[in-house]
């Protein structure tokens, strides 16, 4: 797999770079970018999987969700920049399902498969479910009802409110979970013994300079994937909606599915679920509001306002997670479960 991702970095990153400035066709264009995302995102994935093995399974899960979301922030931000406000809705709403759904689903059921039942903490998952309650039922659901009976400015100025109180709120969440109540949050992880012990396969700062390069590269690569999304959808009838909750949310993402799936393959639950769910937390709670806030700057502001079968969609797999998740325990059937949501939805917004 390693050796997949070098070929897919060092092969596609320097075609992106001459395609860019001969002109290659978009469809061209497209399928290097995404084969490139994809490619530095498993470069990600290992860096952050090594800085997890340093750091613990709570602050590594929380540095992949982190530096996996960098990768769909550069590319909302080159989107908003385009003006495709739909699109970045859309591919927000894809990172929500796409981790709650799939890549978690492809975790309990990879991890179910070779072991019988895995554990991960049940005040994580607890703590988790009370905050994509607010995050997504609350915080999303609530800007759309009010701005029934509202103009543009004040949408957009309730969306800014609720932006402010969204990254508070993440950021008091984070003190609380790593700081003042960091011992209710223990691993549930069984501890290695010294000839157990797992190796870092890289340094901390070999680590934290491949993320930085990484994330770099991804800036330039997610500007030229940009400039591809109006050719998707006249060529293949795609609309701006199963484009970002699909397509962009995918590859966007590519760094937590691979991070979060090897780990529950390993038994390592915890990471898995911090990084699956985490991710969707710090989306709704973090990058979803720096975009309104950044979209103020932009030819268009983004208010936070989604489509209905957005929102119905987003509220569903909450619940669904909720119902799998609270238990602390999970299974291959589970895991089926919620993958099998996430077709039906794909499915559906597909025929949107």
């Amino acid at each position: 797999m390693n050796k997949l991702f070098a070929i897919l970095v060092f092969g596609g990153v320097p075609l992106v770079l001459i395609g860019a400035f001969l002109d290659w066709s978009e469809m061209m264009m497209f399928f290097l970018c995404c084969v490139s995302i994809i490619g530095l995102s498993g470069y990600i994935g290992r860096a952050t999987e090594s800085l997890a093995i340093v750091s613990g399974p709570r602050v590594g899960g929380l540095l992949n969700a982190t530096f996996g979301n960098a990768v769909e922030l550069i590319i909302s931000i080159f989107t908003l920049k385009a003006g495709m406000v739909g699109i970045v809705l859309a591919s927000l709403t894809g990172s929500v399902l796409g981790n709650l759904l799939l890549v978690l689903g492809l975790s309990f059921f990879a991890g179910g498969i070779k072991f019988k039942r895995q554990k991960f903490s049940v005040h994580s998952a607890r703590y988790n479910s009370g905050l994509l309650i607010f995050a997504v039922i609350i915080a999303f659901v609530i800007p759309e009802v009010f701005s029934m009976t509202m103009n543009s400015e004040k949408t957009l100025s309730l969306s800014i409110g609720i932006a402010i109180i969204l990254i508070a709120l993440y950021l008091a969440g984070l003190f609380f979970k790593l700081v003042t109540h960091r011992g209710v949050f223990s691993s549930t992880d069984k501890p290695e013994t010294e000839t157990e012990k797992e190796l870092p396969e890289w340094t901390k700062r070999k680590s934290i300079l491949i993320l930085l390069l990484a994330t770099v590269v991804v800036a330039f690569v997610s500007e030229q994937l940009v400039h591809t999304f109006e050719m998707l959808g006249a060529k293949f009838g795609w609309s701006e909606l199963f484009i970002g909750v699909i397509i962009v949310a995918i590859v966007g993402n590519a760094a937590e599915h691979v991070s979060a799936i090897t780990m529950a393959v390993k038994n390592k639950m915890e990471v898995s679920v911090e990084i699956a769910v985490g991710s969707t937390l710090q989306v709704a709670m973090f990058v979803a509001p720096i975009l309104v806030l950044i979209s103020l700057f932009m030819p268009q502001s983004m208010a936070l306002v989604f489509t209905w079968p957005e929102l119905v969609a987003m509220v569903t797999a909450v619940l669904l997670v909720i119902n799998v998740s609270n238990d602390g325990e999970s299974n291959w059937f589970e895991g089926l479960t919620l993958f099998a949501a996430y077709l039906i939805m794909g499915i559906g917004f597909y025929l949107l």
